[in-house]
């Protein structure tokens, strides 16, 4: 061996290449906690410039004075007095209309209220303040709200409370609520979910337990891959040439005597983002089993298990954790898509909740991106209030996901 060569350094030589060692790793680790902290700091901008917006003053006026219905103050009525005030004040063909979507006695009192004020006293929003000036600069907003308009009220306003979860879309963003684009997209991500998931698992069975390891199976292998990164407009391309037009009969619910319908509906919906998300569904499945020991399939075997004993009891069970935590962070992409659902036909404004898979929708991305179009600063408000409620259903579903796992895990 030659002394010159393949030796550790000492003394001196050692300290200096020791002492190089650890400030490469210093940097590095400088690098990671920096790339850190920039991720944190941007999730933090994100999330505070969601909530300045749906908290704030309000500048509000009513364009009728509520004296000329009741006597008695608006927060005083008791329900039958709101219905009274509704059924003297509104056309005999308003008031049925809204009977006909909601029998008007079986409405609460805080939805009777809604109405009063969005079709009688009709509030007038002057101008909003986001939730930073509204800290940090009340006293000089009291004082312009005071001189610009000096008839209207002043108060501080969360736009995001239990009426606007449970009040459908309306054209005033003081009324507007998101009941419908929740019940949208849960009635999508549903649909979703039966359709990929057990296509998803099924196929990446096949690959990865029945499958050789041909040249026709490699390409089919990649296209799955790259199928997974295709832009989501693409799949509504996809979706509005087969789900609403040619298998138009069974979307819209023709086939089945439903009549009032097109091929634009949740059902269309939610199979266009199962088949967005059946190529992730497939690849996370994929990795799950692989994860599961060849040792474990090779004893099944010797104890005489067929192959499909050997995935349905021993390969199936253990995989199921990973399978069902990818297939729902998977469906979670599809929730927040807006660009599909435009192109197979989604409303940007319906206020009758979803009733089946053929009903016309919304969905909150789609809510959200109708409102942040407007110029009016309250439909912006509302905007940044639904997308606080998009991610909350976002975490839910994530939630979710790992309580399966968990759940699942400990079963097995």
């Amino acid at each position: 061996m030659n002394p010159n060569h393949d030796h550790f350094p000492e003394g001196e030589s050692f300290r200096q290449s020791l002492g190089r060692r650890y400030r490469t790793a210093s940097i590095w680790q400088g690098l990671f906690f920096s790339a850190f902290l920039i991720a944190i700091l941007s999730l933090g901008a994100l999330l505070y410039n969601i909530i300045d917006g749906a908290f704030g003053y309000v500048a509000f006026d009513y364009k009728n004075d509520p004296s000329e219905f009741t006597s008695k103050p608006l927060d005083d009525l008791n329900k039958q007095e709101l219905l009274d005030i509704l059924k003297t004040n509104l056309s005999s063909g308003a008031y049925k209309k809204l009977d006909n979507e909601k029998t008007m006695e079986k409405r609460s009192r805080s939805v009777l209220y809604t109405l009063v004020l969005e079709r009688l006293i009709q509030i007038d929003t002057k101008e909003t303040w986001s939730m930073t000036d509204s800290i940090l600069r009340s006293a000089e907003i009291k004082v312009e709200a005071a001189e610009k308009y000096p008839e209207a009220k002043l108060e501080f306003r969360s736009w995001l409370t239990p009426v606007f979860l449970t009040t459908p879309m309306s054209s005033k963003a003081e009324f507007a609520g998101v009941r419908t684009a929740i019940l949208g997209s849960l009635w999508m991500v549903g649909i979703a979910i039966l359709f990929a998931m057990p296509i998803g698992t099924g196929a990446a069975i096949y690959l990865h337990e029945y499958a050789n390891k041909n040249f026709i199976n490699r390409v089919i292998q990649t296209n799955i891959n790259n199928l997974a990164g295709v832009p989501s407009i693409v799949y509504g391309m996809l979706g509005l040439a087969i789900f609403v037009r040619t298998f138009e009969p069974f979307t819209s619910g023709s086939m089945f005597g439903v009549t009032d319908t097109n091929g634009r509906t949740i059902l269309s919906a939610g199979l266009t983002m199962g088949t967005l998300v059946l190529p992730l569904i497939i690849i996370n499945a994929q990795e799950a089993i692989k994860a599961v020991p060849d040792s474990l399939r090779q004893a099944a075997f010797g104890v005489g298990a067929t192959r499909w004993q050997t995935i349905w009891h021993h390969v199936l069970p253990n995989a199921l954790p990973g399978i069902l935590t990818g297939s729902i962070l998977a469906v979670s992409r599809a929730i927040g898509e807006t660009a599909p659902l435009i192109v197979v036909g989604a409303s940007t404004f319906i206020s009758i909740d979803p009733d089946g898979p053929f009903s016309k929708f919304t969905a909150l991305p789609i809510q959200i991106y109708q409102w942040t179009t407007r110029a009016q600063s309250e439909f912006h408000a509302i905007a940044a209030s639904a997308i606080i409620v998009l991610l909350a259903l976002l975490l839910s579903l994530n939630a979710t996901a790992v309580l399966l796992r968990n759940r699942v895990q400990r079963k097995y």
